[in-house]
């Protein structure tokens, strides 16, 4: 059994890999059971060949290791390294923060629940590396909450990890609302082409895919995924996150929610009866991934996003198939198409999704969903898989709170609300702006430009600046005391959901209608803005008070990091 390691030991859960027993329903998904692999570490064989490409000269640094770059520039900029790909992220917060790599674990539900465990219950919680995952040779990994302490996060943002947790949060903050997008640079070879698979040498279950939770319907290699496609009228190239099962060696269960952008560029093609050209990646650095996984606007490429994050281009090359945009330093790619549903569709989960229910797919739908038919399959040496399995909404994966997904302070700053001071998500469905009022009316402004612009939401919370929007105990205080909820709370109906959304998906109507809305409540818990100076005085001591005799008195007792 897998017990507390100290930072950076190996503990291995078994003595040696087994071939995997578990086969999925060959009536829904086909005959797909795992075979042990016979390759480690660099990939050799009949199927595999090696590309001749090799990284330049770095110094004493290993062969798989890619450029980094020390960057000096403003503060809306890194400060610190940025790095190309996944291993060099990895081996940097090996460097200054908690890890444990463990050997042997299960890729059926033990995995995922070990994950689950830890984020749960510990604070900050160390960085898991998964080797000789059972079944497979040492070299094909998975990572695990890499960014679930805010050491980590701030390493991926370029932010020097020797500032609290406060300091880290603002400097995040104002990187973020400071990106301005840089496009790709095309590049003739990178990393992810060391090792390649293509046509009938294709073959998805090289990779070790976990099955997370008891009642998934299959195994998931997209959960830190990034799917791109591009538009056939405008050229607008989209890139983002979309779950993806492995139904066979070469073919990909995709579930993408109605209204998302990457549907829509498929929309595109399926209504001239045209399969989807696409690319994904399964491991790409923090920033791209971060990218990835939030929403720009239509129009706005989230590779070009991700180059401002990262304060440099996005290294791409242009695949052999597609055409598309390949990330250079990615650990596995696929290159392949979407064809129509008509054409060709399977039935995708069930999948234990972000809320804490299992959702979506075929089980929310009632409707086989799309594929994805693999083409062709490129690989880093030594891959490492990004695994991010939804969790139950109480386990957080997120070491900063940088309010950087939608309705985030940028968003309302452009939808003209002034004096927006932060912008949280304590807790899943619900999202927190804390303002600075300063008109009549300011509060219900900021609710309705953040309403707008929210996906899957149930509760927009408006709270004065004092109140930190990622705690939840100072949000419940403040709803709890300046709420008044004959007169502060406001529904709004018909907004945009998902059928990931339970109380969507569990209403027969709503499914057989293809209504995917929901309700979502505003709650003003704010001092009324006519009577400020009537409300009674916060008795609790400043922040910087008992900031700074908890560092005083630190050495006595057990303060956390803050």
């Amino acid at each position: 059994m897998c017990a507390t390691y100290r930072k950076g030991r190996t503990r291995s859960t078994s003595s040696a890999p087994r071939r995997d027993a578990r086969k999925t329903s060959a009536s829904t998904y086909g005959t797909t059971s795992c075979c042990r692999l016979l390759l480690t570490g660099i990939a050799t064989g009949r199927t595999i060949r090696s590309a001749r490409w090799r990284p330049a000269p770095t110094g004493k640094r290993s062969d798989h290791q890619c450029r980094k770059e020390h960057i000096v520039t403003t503060t809306s900029e890194p400060t610190g390294e940025i790095f190309d790909g996944l291993q060099e992220y990895v081996a940097a917060c090996q460097e200054i923060d908690d890890y444990h790599v463990i050997q042997g674990v299960d890729w059926d539900e033990e995995l995922g629940a070990l994950v689950e465990a830890v984020a749960e219950t510990i604070p900050n919680a160390p960085m898991l590396i998964f080797d000789k995952v059972k079944g497979y040779p040492e070299g094909y990994r998975l990572v695990s909450l890499l960014g679930a302490s805010y050491k980590r996060a701030a390493l991926a943002l370029g932010l020097p990890t020797d500032k609290s947790r406060d300091e880290l949060a603002e400097l995040a903050s104002q990187r973020l609302r400071a990106v301005k997008p840089i496009p790709p640079n095309e590049v003739p070879a990178g990393p992810v082409m060391e090792n390649v698979m293509e046509g009938e040498e294709v073959d998805l279950w090289r990779f070790p895919v976990p099955r997370y939770h008891a009642s998934d319907g299959g195994r998931y290699i997209g959960t830190g995924d990034s799917l791109i496609n591009k538009d056939p009228e405008s050229g607008y190239v989209n890139m983002g996150t979309y779950r993806m099962e492995v139904h066979d060696k070469n073919t990909l269960g995709l579930w993408m929610s109605p209204g998302q952008q990457g549907r829509l560029i498929c929309n595109s093609y399926w209504e001239k009866g045209e399969a989807c050209p696409v690319v994904a990646t399964f491991g790409t650095d923090p920033l791209t991934w971060m990218a990835s996984h939030g929403r720009s606007p239509w129009g706005e490429s989230e590779l070009d996003h991700a180059g401002g994050l990262r304060g440099r281009p996005v290294d791409v090359i242009k695949g052999p198939i597609t055409g598309l945009p390949i990330p250079a330093h990615a650990e596995i790619a696929i290159e392949g198409e979407v064809p129509p549903p008509w054409e060709e569709a399977r039935d995708e989960g069930p999948f234990g999704e972000w809320p804490g229910y299992y959702s979506g797919g075929t089980l929310g739908t009632g409707e086989p969903q799309p594929v994805i038919r693999v083409k062709a399959v490129y690989f880093r040496n030594n891959p490492i898989i990004l695994s991010q399995a939804p969790m139950w909404p109480g386990a957080r994966q997120t070491g900063l709170p940088m309010g950087a997904g939608r309705g985030g302070a940028a968003d309302l700053a452009r939808a003209g609300v002034s004096h927006v001071v932060a912008v949280g998500t304590p807790f899943a469905y619900m999202r927190v702006i804390a303002i600075n009022q300063q008109y009549p009316g300011h509060a219900k402004q900021a609710a309705m430009a953040a309403a707008a612009n929210t996906r899957n939401g149930r509760w927009i919370v408006v709270v004065d600046e004092d109140i930190d929007p990622e705690d939840l105990k100072e949000v419940l205080w403040a709803m709890t005391t300046r709420c008044d909820p004959e007169t502060d709370i406001e529904i709004l109906n018909g907004m945009w959901s998902t059928p990931l959304d339970p109380l969507v998906s569990a209403r027969p109507d709503k499914k057989e209608s293809g209504d995917h809305t929901n309700s979502l409540a505003v709650f003003y818990a704010v001092r009324p803005f006519h009577r400020r100076e009537l409300f009674p005085g916060v008795s609790r001591s400043p922040k910087e008070l008992r900031q700074r005799v908890m560092k005083k008195y630190g050495d006595i007792l057990p303060f956390p990091n803050v």
